[in-house]
């Protein structure tokens, strides 16, 4: 029984491991409890987009002013 007394720093690996453990286990529980209460975000609705298109052929006087 004095032999592992005496090993004082194994105990306090064993604890430090212990507690990292413990850590891990709370956080994550933590994450999934915050995950699963979280609202759904809302999509919002994609309004269509209003496109004009304006076609110059060769003979516009539009085309011959910028050539």
């Amino acid at each position: 029984m004095s032999e592992w007394t005496s090993l004082w720093y194994i105990w306090l690996i064993l604890l430090t491991v212990l507690l990292l453990l413990l850590c891990g286990v709370s956080a994550s529980c933590i994450r999934f409890c915050c995950r699963k209460k979280r609202l759904p975000a809302e999509t919002f609705p994609r309004h269509p987009c209003d496109l004009a298109v304006i076609g110059i052929d060769s003979d516009s006087t539009a085309h011959s002013t910028v050539t």
